[in-house]
Protein backbone atom coordinates (compact mmCIF):
# COMPACT_ATOMS: atom_id res chain seq x y z
CA UNK A 1 0.00 0.00 0.00
CA UNK A 2 1.22 3.80 -1.09
CA UNK A 3 1.99 5.39 1.79
CA UNK A 4 0.56 9.00 2.23
CA UNK A 5 3.08 11.00 1.58
CA UNK A 6 4.13 9.21 -1.94
CA UNK A 7 0.24 9.22 -2.40
CA UNK A 8 -0.05 12.91 -1.77
CA UNK A 9 2.75 13.68 -4.39
CA UNK A 10 1.20 11.07 -6.70
CA UNK A 11 -2.11 13.46 -6.97
CA UNK A 12 -0.20 16.36 -7.32
CA UNK A 13 1.49 15.13 -9.84
CA UNK A 14 -1.84 14.19 -11.74
CA UNK A 15 -3.39 17.31 -11.08
CA UNK A 16 -0.23 19.47 -12.19
CA UNK A 17 -0.01 17.04 -15.58
CA UNK A 18 -3.32 18.32 -15.78
CA UNK A 19 -2.67 21.99 -16.44
CA UNK A 20 0.89 22.08 -17.19
CA UNK A 21 1.62 21.67 -20.84
CA UNK A 22 1.42 24.21 -23.56
CA UNK A 23 -0.14 26.42 -20.68
CA UNK A 24 -1.19 30.29 -21.52
CA UNK A 25 -3.42 31.72 -24.02
CA UNK A 26 -0.65 32.91 -25.92
CA UNK A 27 0.54 29.11 -27.02
CA UNK A 28 -1.71 27.00 -29.03
CA UNK A 29 -4.80 24.82 -28.03
CA UNK A 30 -6.16 27.72 -25.20
CA UNK A 31 -8.24 30.55 -25.99
CA UNK A 32 -10.27 32.67 -24.60
CA UNK A 33 -13.55 32.00 -24.08
CA UNK A 34 -16.41 33.69 -26.47
CA UNK A 35 -18.58 35.48 -23.76
CA UNK A 36 -17.98 38.94 -23.23
CA UNK A 37 -17.23 39.75 -20.06
CA UNK A 38 -18.28 42.97 -17.77
CA UNK A 39 -15.13 43.49 -15.89
CA UNK A 40 -16.89 46.23 -13.13
CA UNK A 41 -18.88 42.52 -12.17
CA UNK A 42 -15.88 41.15 -11.23
CA UNK A 43 -14.48 41.95 -7.83
CA UNK A 44 -10.81 40.74 -6.72
CA UNK A 45 -10.08 37.98 -4.36
CA UNK A 46 -10.69 38.55 -0.81
CA UNK A 47 -7.73 37.28 1.31
CA UNK A 48 -9.07 35.14 4.08
CA UNK A 49 -7.10 33.09 6.34
CA UNK A 50 -7.69 28.87 5.08
CA UNK A 51 -5.95 25.79 5.81
CA UNK A 52 -2.87 24.71 3.47
CA UNK A 53 -3.91 22.54 0.87
CA UNK A 54 -4.14 18.92 1.59
CA UNK A 55 -2.58 17.84 -1.89
CA UNK A 56 -1.37 21.02 -2.89
CA UNK A 57 1.80 21.51 -0.98
CA UNK A 58 4.66 18.67 -0.86
CA UNK A 59 8.16 19.50 -0.23
CA UNK A 60 9.19 18.95 -4.15
CA UNK A 61 7.38 17.62 -6.99
CA UNK A 62 9.05 17.46 -10.80
CA UNK A 63 7.72 18.16 -13.75
CA UNK A 64 9.12 18.21 -17.10
CA UNK A 65 12.87 16.90 -15.25
CA UNK A 66 12.83 20.03 -13.00
CA UNK A 67 12.29 19.66 -9.17
CA UNK A 68 10.54 22.37 -7.79
CA UNK A 69 10.40 23.13 -3.69
CA UNK A 70 7.45 24.50 -2.10
CA UNK A 71 7.93 27.41 -0.13
CA UNK A 72 7.06 26.79 3.83
CA UNK A 73 5.38 30.41 4.11
CA UNK A 74 4.49 33.19 2.05
CA UNK A 75 4.96 35.56 4.32
CA UNK A 76 7.23 38.67 2.82
CA UNK A 77 7.58 37.25 -0.73
CA UNK A 78 7.76 39.86 -3.71
CA UNK A 79 9.21 38.74 -7.22
CA UNK A 80 8.86 40.52 -10.47
CA UNK A 81 8.95 38.62 -14.29
CA UNK A 82 6.74 37.53 -16.78
CA UNK A 83 2.95 36.83 -16.79
CA UNK A 84 0.81 34.90 -18.62
CA UNK A 85 -2.62 33.41 -18.52
CA UNK A 86 -4.60 30.40 -19.20
CA UNK A 87 -8.48 29.72 -20.47
CA UNK A 88 -10.96 27.45 -21.76
CA UNK A 89 -8.92 24.52 -22.13
CA UNK A 90 -8.12 24.21 -18.47
CA UNK A 91 -11.94 25.70 -17.54
CA UNK A 92 -13.67 23.03 -15.07
CA UNK A 93 -10.41 21.37 -14.39
CA UNK A 94 -8.94 20.26 -11.13
CA UNK A 95 -6.18 22.30 -10.17
CA UNK A 96 -3.14 21.47 -7.80
CA UNK A 97 -4.89 22.06 -4.56
CA UNK A 98 -7.70 20.52 -5.45
CA UNK A 99 -10.00 23.76 -6.47
CA UNK A 100 -11.80 23.38 -9.90
CA UNK A 101 -10.57 26.19 -11.95
CA UNK A 102 -12.86 28.48 -13.55
CA UNK A 103 -11.98 31.24 -15.99
CA UNK A 104 -13.80 34.05 -14.69
CA UNK A 105 -12.65 33.70 -11.26
CA UNK A 106 -9.70 35.60 -9.98
CA UNK A 107 -7.12 32.78 -9.11
CA UNK A 108 -3.65 32.17 -10.32
CA UNK A 109 -0.79 29.51 -10.46
CA UNK A 110 2.82 29.89 -9.31
CA UNK A 111 5.55 27.14 -9.20
CA UNK A 112 6.36 27.38 -5.11
CA UNK A 113 3.99 29.19 -3.45
CA UNK A 114 2.20 27.53 -0.52
CA UNK A 115 -1.57 27.08 -1.86
CA UNK A 116 -3.40 29.15 -0.77
CA UNK A 117 -1.97 32.01 -1.40
CA UNK A 118 -3.34 35.40 -1.68
CA UNK A 119 -1.28 38.21 -3.87
CA UNK A 120 -1.20 41.64 -5.36
CA UNK A 121 -0.02 41.22 -8.67
CA UNK A 122 0.66 44.93 -10.70
CA UNK A 123 1.54 45.00 -14.75
CA UNK A 124 4.63 47.08 -14.29
CA UNK A 125 3.67 48.88 -17.64
CA UNK A 126 0.51 50.04 -16.31
CA UNK A 127 0.49 50.16 -13.21
CA UNK A 128 -3.04 48.25 -13.26
CA UNK A 129 -3.17 45.85 -9.82
CA UNK A 130 -5.20 43.45 -8.93
CA UNK A 131 -5.56 40.73 -6.06
CA UNK A 132 -5.68 36.84 -6.88
CA UNK A 133 -6.04 33.45 -4.91
CA UNK A 134 -3.18 31.42 -6.45
CA UNK A 135 -4.50 28.16 -5.61
CA UNK A 136 -2.88 26.11 -8.90
CA UNK A 137 0.95 25.29 -9.88
CA UNK A 138 2.47 26.72 -12.92
CA UNK A 139 3.39 28.24 -15.59
CA UNK A 140 5.85 25.57 -16.23
CA UNK A 141 7.71 27.94 -19.23
CA UNK A 142 10.89 28.92 -18.45
CA UNK A 143 10.14 32.42 -19.08
CA UNK A 144 7.29 32.89 -17.02
CA UNK A 145 6.53 33.20 -13.16
CA UNK A 146 2.85 33.71 -12.71
CA UNK A 147 -0.35 32.06 -14.93
CA UNK A 148 -3.41 34.13 -14.46
CA UNK A 149 -6.64 33.11 -14.71
CA UNK A 150 -8.21 34.70 -18.16
CA UNK A 151 -10.32 37.32 -16.02
CA UNK A 152 -7.48 38.43 -13.83
CA UNK A 153 -5.23 38.70 -17.07
CA UNK A 154 -8.07 40.50 -18.35
CA UNK A 155 -7.87 42.82 -15.61
CA UNK A 156 -4.43 43.70 -16.21
CA UNK A 157 -4.80 44.27 -19.69
CA UNK A 158 -2.22 40.97 -20.96
CA UNK A 159 -4.63 39.66 -22.49
CA UNK A 160 -4.18 40.26 -26.22
CA UNK A 161 -0.20 40.44 -25.66
CA UNK A 162 -0.63 37.04 -24.13
CA UNK A 163 2.07 38.07 -21.37
CA UNK A 164 2.77 41.24 -19.77
CA UNK A 165 5.22 42.27 -16.81
CA UNK A 166 4.42 41.99 -13.49
CA UNK A 167 5.38 42.37 -9.35
CA UNK A 168 3.82 39.61 -7.17
CA UNK A 169 3.41 40.64 -3.78
CA UNK A 170 2.16 37.76 -1.32
CA UNK A 171 -0.97 39.34 1.24
CA UNK A 172 -1.23 38.43 4.74
CA UNK A 173 -4.72 37.13 5.05
CA UNK A 174 -4.62 38.23 9.10
CA UNK A 175 -3.11 42.17 8.06
CA UNK A 176 -4.37 42.67 4.40
CA UNK A 177 -2.99 45.82 4.05
CA UNK A 178 0.34 45.28 5.32
CA UNK A 179 1.55 44.87 1.66
CA UNK A 180 0.70 47.83 0.70
CA UNK A 181 2.56 49.29 3.54
CA UNK A 182 5.38 47.63 2.97
CA UNK A 183 5.14 48.18 -1.01
CA UNK A 184 5.03 51.89 -0.66
CA UNK A 185 8.24 52.02 1.87
CA UNK A 186 10.44 50.24 -1.17
CA UNK A 187 9.05 52.68 -3.61
CA UNK A 188 11.70 55.97 -4.00
CA UNK A 189 9.69 59.54 -3.21
CA UNK A 190 10.88 60.91 -5.90
CA UNK A 191 7.87 60.45 -9.13
CA UNK A 192 8.66 61.58 -12.41
CA UNK A 193 6.42 64.57 -13.10
CA UNK A 194 5.01 63.38 -16.16
CA UNK A 195 2.74 60.92 -14.39
CA UNK A 196 -0.58 62.71 -13.45
CA UNK A 197 -1.29 62.53 -9.78
CA UNK A 198 -5.03 62.79 -8.96
CA UNK A 199 -6.04 63.60 -5.31
CA UNK A 200 -6.57 61.00 -3.56
CA UNK A 201 -3.84 58.24 -5.13
CA UNK A 202 -1.82 55.09 -3.91
CA UNK A 203 1.49 53.95 -5.30
CA UNK A 204 -0.20 51.41 -6.62
CA UNK A 205 -2.45 53.49 -9.14
CA UNK A 206 0.69 55.05 -10.81
CA UNK A 207 2.44 53.28 -13.59
CA UNK A 208 5.45 52.52 -13.07
CA UNK A 209 8.19 53.52 -15.39
CA UNK A 210 9.90 50.80 -17.53
CA UNK A 211 12.92 52.51 -18.19
CA UNK A 212 13.84 53.07 -14.51
CA UNK A 213 14.40 48.78 -14.44
CA UNK A 214 17.11 46.76 -15.23
CA UNK A 215 16.53 43.00 -16.76
CA UNK A 216 18.43 40.11 -15.49
CA UNK A 217 18.17 36.27 -16.83
CA UNK A 218 18.02 34.21 -13.80
CA UNK A 219 20.17 30.83 -14.72
CA UNK A 220 20.23 29.20 -11.71
CA UNK A 221 19.77 29.05 -7.46
CA UNK A 222 21.67 27.20 -5.24
CA UNK A 223 22.07 26.35 -1.26
CA UNK A 224 25.69 26.06 -1.85
CA UNK A 225 27.70 28.62 -2.89
CA UNK A 226 30.41 26.33 -4.28
CA UNK A 227 27.42 24.91 -6.80
CA UNK A 228 26.61 28.66 -7.79
CA UNK A 229 29.85 29.99 -8.62
CA UNK A 230 31.03 26.87 -10.91
CA UNK A 231 27.48 27.88 -13.05
CA UNK A 232 28.88 31.29 -12.53
CA UNK A 233 32.80 30.04 -13.88
CA UNK A 234 31.42 28.48 -16.72
CA UNK A 235 28.90 30.69 -18.05
CA UNK A 236 31.29 33.50 -17.60
CA UNK A 237 33.65 33.11 -20.86
CA UNK A 238 31.06 32.04 -23.07
CA UNK A 239 28.97 35.60 -22.78
CA UNK A 240 29.40 39.03 -23.06
CA UNK A 241 27.51 40.20 -20.24
CA UNK A 242 28.45 40.00 -16.56
CA UNK A 243 27.38 36.87 -14.87
CA UNK A 244 27.06 37.38 -10.94
CA UNK A 245 25.92 35.71 -7.94
CA UNK A 246 23.07 37.11 -5.59
CA UNK A 247 22.58 36.16 -2.25
CA UNK A 248 19.18 35.88 -0.26
CA UNK A 249 18.07 34.87 2.55
CA UNK A 250 15.08 33.63 3.93
CA UNK A 251 14.25 31.70 7.26
CA UNK A 252 17.87 31.12 7.92
CA UNK A 253 18.56 29.44 4.64
CA UNK A 254 20.87 31.16 2.26
CA UNK A 255 20.06 30.95 -1.51
CA UNK A 256 22.73 31.60 -3.72
CA UNK A 257 20.77 32.84 -7.74
CA UNK A 258 23.32 33.21 -10.86
CA UNK A 259 21.80 35.97 -12.99
CA UNK A 260 23.36 37.23 -16.10
CA UNK A 261 23.18 41.43 -16.28
CA UNK A 262 21.84 44.00 -16.12
CA UNK A 263 20.15 44.77 -19.81
CA UNK A 264 18.37 47.21 -20.78
CA UNK A 265 15.47 45.52 -22.95
CA UNK A 266 13.45 42.47 -22.63
CA UNK A 267 14.31 41.66 -26.18
CA UNK A 268 18.12 41.36 -25.40
CA UNK A 269 16.97 38.86 -22.16
CA UNK A 270 15.39 36.74 -24.83
CA UNK A 271 17.79 36.58 -27.37
CA UNK A 272 20.42 35.35 -24.14
CA UNK A 273 18.27 32.70 -23.18
CA UNK A 274 18.26 31.35 -26.96
CA UNK A 275 21.33 31.42 -26.98
CA UNK A 276 22.13 29.28 -23.92
CA UNK A 277 19.34 27.06 -24.39
CA UNK A 278 21.47 25.92 -27.29
CA UNK A 279 24.43 24.99 -24.60
CA UNK A 280 22.34 23.17 -23.06
CA UNK A 281 20.71 25.48 -20.42
CA UNK A 282 17.52 25.62 -20.53
CA UNK A 283 15.64 26.44 -17.28
CA UNK A 284 16.01 30.07 -17.26
CA UNK A 285 13.74 32.98 -16.40
CA UNK A 286 13.60 36.66 -16.48
CA UNK A 287 13.54 38.77 -13.28
CA UNK A 288 13.35 42.82 -12.25
CA UNK A 289 15.95 44.73 -10.50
Amino acid sequence: MLNRKLFVVLILAMAVGACSSNRGGYLAGDNAPKIRVNLDTIADAVPRHEPPSKYGNPDSYSVNGVTYHTLDSSQGFVERGIASWYGTKFHGRRTSSGDIYNVYAMTAAHKTLPLPTYAEVTNLDNGKTIIVKINDRGPFHDQRIIDLSYVAALKLDIVKTGTGRVEVRAIDPRAPQAHRMAKQAATPNTLPVAVPMPEPTTISQVPIPAASQSFYLQVGAFSSFINADKLRSQLAPTIDNPVIISKTVKQALSVYRVRIGPMTHEQEVEQLALKLARQGITHTSVVFD
